[in-house]
């Protein structure tokens, strides 16, 4: 994935470690709210992300097939660096641990690694990667990573 994909308006692809196109990113500019669309280009699956405004955190929310499935939300007092959570609906909560500016950190679930995103594994300017346990719906981490860099840049 690249960073600078997720401006507003702007669409770009998901591809997987073979290098096909697994995602398509739709953006959209709607008035009062950031909202990109997300398509899985192989179960026909589709996630909406949508900045929530009426809120005192930064929070975004994500939906699967038009139904509630998570909301990424940044702590309110983080004195140190960001803390982010991911409440998952009908589903135990992630939390998020590393830089999340530099697009080095982990979703943890009870202390368990579930994926990993990380600038290491590449060469390509703006380019990161995301490695998901099997057992984890991957449209949908990879929908809560595009929140989080939505929520940490939000000028792109």
């Amino acid at each position: 994935m690249t960073q600078k994909l997720v401006s507003i308006g702007d669409d770009y692809y998901v591809e997987n470690q073979a290098g096909q196109k697994v995602f398509k990113v739709d953006g959209k500019a709607i008035r009062v709210r950031d909202t990109l669309k997300m398509d899985d280009l192989q179960s026909s699956d589709s996630y909406t992300i949508k900045e929530r405004i009426v809120r005192v955190k930064d929070t975004m929310t994500v939906q699967k097939n038009g139904r509630p499935a998570a909301t990424v939300k940044k702590a309110l007092i983080t004195p140190l660096r960001d803390r982010f959570t991911v409440e998952i609906h009908g589903g135990p909560n992630l939390t998020v641990k590393g830089n999340i500016l530099a697009h080095e950190y982990r979703l943890m679930r009870n202390g368990e690694k579930v994926a990993e995103v990380s600038k290491k594994w590449f060469r390509i300017r703006d380019s990161y990667g995301i490695e998901i346990s099997p057992e984890m719906d991957t449209g949908l981490v990879i929908a809560c990573t595009v929140a989080l860099d939505m929520i940490v840049h939000p000028t792109r």
